[in-house]
């Protein structure tokens, strides 16, 4: 939590400059000349007042061509011409605190796309914050070219804190996004059961393949920016520049990989953990099908214990509804146990006996099995006390219908005999 005298250095540090790095007459503060010839930055003008931009180009991107199928996979609600990649728009910022909130500024805004074959880089920044009106409009003018936006968290964090800029400024009209895609909730789908985190380093790393040079963290990269503005050497604000680049090059081939994925979900290939996750955003969206081949998969290539359970009761539920019985039925019959696993497939096996098999005797003998394991299993403290008593209920309650059914069905064949 920060002190009351960090939040003092910070307000002090968003003064206009002091008079020693003031601007010389036709040209920047000497500190920021530095700093543009460091990071191969320029000045940019317009009615609002001046920036710096620095333009980047990187050749032999990942390859990003987003199909139907992908992306309805990924946001189910998104608009056909989200397909055409000349309207996306990669953002990433960087700010003068981590939580956010009204005191927060984006001092670093990094924008991408891809480009006859290339992956372009725009950072917006400012050197002060009597800037910012300036870096908001330029975002702008992006914002209405490119309107499908692209982040890692930028739901939750980067653009609250842009909207609140604009509120807080009144300096441009914010164009809003015809869809935003924020990487981080599929990522989390796919690989955090194996991973752990997700964060977007973890996943250039354990993902993607890709290394990080002398990485600047996040929780030092305000301080590096106040230390600027108060006239420090811009060597460590320029490292956050290329931290700002290596964000956004990671965001294209995060975007690539999830939408290569996503596309060809049949053609894909890892650790087993990575296939249950796949199979189950797949059975989410309702692609059965494509599910149910991928929970198969992983189960050939091991799943730890509880994992393992788990797929197959998914997997029976998926043969289930494709009315593949014979497949849903031995999977119930390998999870029968005194977990809550097992105690499903008890459940799911007697409805199948009683509606589809035509063997309500069968279902009870079933239904009589499960409440005897209940039983066990409270004994053992393998169930909790709240557990229990659902289980009971709803085992009870079906026992006692399939009772009346049986007699309703011996006085019926007894009707029958006599005639």
């Amino acid at each position: 939590m920060l002190t009351l005298h960090d939040k003092l250095q910070r307000l002090a540090a968003l003064r206009p400059a002091a008079p020693a790095i003031r601007p010389r007459a036709g040209g920047y503060p000497l500190h920021s000349e530095r700093l543009a010839r460091l990071v191969a930055g320029a000045c940019r003008s317009n009615h609002l007042g001046e920036h710096m931009l620095v333009r980047s180009q990187f050749s032999d991107p990942p390859v990003c061509q987003p199909g139907i199928r992908a992306l309805r996979l990924l946001v189910p609600d998104a608009g056909e011409e989200a397909v055409e990649l000349h309207r996306w728009l990669l953002l990433d910022v960087e700010t003068t605190g981590l939580s956010g909130g009204s005191g927060t500024y984006a001092f670093l805004v990094g924008m991408a796309w891809w480009e006859n074959g290339s992956l372009i880089v725009e950072q917006l920044f400012m050197r002060d914050h009597r800037e910012e009106a300036s870096i908001l409009l330029a975002l702008s003018e992006r914002l209405c070219e490119r309107r499908i936006l692209v982040t890692f968290n930028g739901k939750s964090f980067d653009w609250p804190l842009i909207e609140t800029r604009y509120r807080m400024t009144r300096a441009a009209a914010l164009p809003q996004p015809l869809a935003h895609f924020d990487l981080l909730y599929p990522a989390r789908q796919l690989w955090r059961l194996r991973l752990g985190s997700v964060r977007l380093v973890e996943l250039e790393s354990r993902v993607l393949a890709m290394k990080r040079r002398q990485d600047v963290p996040a929780e030092l990269i305000p301080r590096r920016y106040f230390g600027f503005l108060r006239g420090g050497p811009v060597e460590p604000l320029a490292d956050v520049f290329r931290h700002n680049q290596t964000d956004l090059r990671g965001l294209a081939a995060l975007a690539a990989r999830i939408l290569s994925i996503l596309e060809q979900p049949q053609l894909a290939e890892g650790d087993a953990l990575d296939l249950y996750c796949l199979s189950r955003l797949l059975g989410r969206r309702g692609e059965g099908p494509a599910a149910r081949s991928l929970y198969e998969r992983a189960l050939s290539c091991g799943l730890p214990e509880a994992i393992d359970r788990i797929a197959r009761g998914e997997l029976a539920l998926l043969a289930k509804r494709q009315r593949d019985y014979a497949r849903a039925t031995s999977l119930w019959k390998e999870l029968l146990g005194e977990d809550i696993d097992g105690l499903d497939a008890y459940e799911q096996l007697a409805i199948y006996y009683e509606h589809r098999a035509g063997e309500p005797e069968r279902a009870a003998a079933v239904t009589r099995e499960a409440l005897e394991v209940l039983q066990a299993a409270l004994r053992q403290r393998r169930l909790t006390a709240e557990h229990y008593g659902k289980w009971q209920e709803r085992l009870t309650y079906r026992l006692s219908r399939l009772s009346r059914k049986e007699r309703v069905r011996a006085v019926r064949d007894s009707s029958v005999t006599l005639d």
